[in-house]
């Protein structure tokens, strides 16, 4: 089963391509998403890294590895000329965008204008949702019911991170709001990426909530681990992987939507595949 982490940071100036593929093979895992250094303007942003610095790091992550490795540019809505800087990286050739909300909410006129811009790119985005390590009082920007917002727009696919934990329920009934207008052609394709998040007390009731709650779910649900591109930690993404691995055995999930959930979702999100796995809302 081909796995991919779509769900890693790039922390440091530092690339090195042979290490990460190598600890990933370690990990069973065949390749992933890397996720810029974080603008100047994020709480995140312990390195200042100015916009080309962080945009030719985060590509050079990819060069010669582009079947294994996806480059992610980590915007912020405050962040001076943000829009001719997205319009500049998807020309570049970056294959998505990352927000983090850590100083408004996504329905603040400075983002919405943003996501504009992204939308724009026909490129996807992907959102931290649910609690927030930051040290600051901000992870009330990231209740899923805050992308609501993103119902006016018509071509995004988006993903709230983390299952929004501790809000799972409610990234579960905003994933339905919007799978019932994609459904109606009326509006953009939400994804959740499963990565923790969820301490593993909670897993295995994510995950059963995920695949019993009657959605179409399993075409819209990524594997990711949060890991740093040049601290790979294959124990770490081993015990991930055997959990999810493990409870989804539990739930007598078959190897078809296991593989949808470890790589072929993740394929979709980027457009690499020209697959339209749209199905009824509610299996009834």
């Amino acid at each position: 089963m081909k796995i991919f982490d779509m769900h890693i940071h790039s922390a440091s100036e530092k690339v090195d391509q042979n290490y990460l593929l190598e600890q990933m093979e370690k990990s069973g895992v065949y390749g992933g998403g890397i996720i810029s250094c974080p603008p100047e303007e994020s709480t995140a942003a312990i390195l200042k890294m100015p916009y080309k610095e962080r945009l030719n790091n985060v590509l050079n992550w990819k060069k010669g590895k582009e079947n294994r490795i996806y480059s992610g540019l980590w915007v912020h809505p405050e962040e001076k000329d943000v829009c001719l800087k997205v319009k500049d990286a998807a020309r570049e050739g970056i294959d998505f965008f990352k927000i983090i909300c850590d100083t408004m909410p996504a329905y603040e006129k400075p983002c919405m204008n943003l996501l504009e811009a992204i939308e724009k790119t026909n490129k996807p985005l992907m959102f931290h949702s649910g609690i927030l390590y930051s040290g600051q009082d901000t992870s009330r920007f990231n209740r899923p019911a805050n992308w609501e917002c993103l119902l006016q727009f018509k071509n995004i696919k988006f993903s709230l991170a983390h299952g929004s934990w501790p809000w799972i329920d409610e990234c579960l009934a905003v994933y339905g709001k919007f799978l019932h207008y994609y459904n109606s052609a009326k509006g953009s394709e939400m994804y959740i990426d499963t990565t923790p998040g969820t301490p593993k007390i909670y897993r295995k009731e994510f995950l059963y909530k995920l695949f019993n709650i009657g959605y179409d779910i399993e075409n819209n649900i990524m594997f990711g681990t949060d890991s740093i591109a040049t601290d790979y930690n294959p124990p770490w993404v081993k015990g991930w992987i055997e959990k999810d691995s493990e409870i989804m055995d539990e739930l007598n999930i078959n190897d078809e939507i296991c593989q949808k959930y470890y790589y072929e979702n993740y394929m979709r999100f980027l457009k690499c595949e020209d697959i339209d796995h749209r199905l009824p809302q509610i299996n009834k």
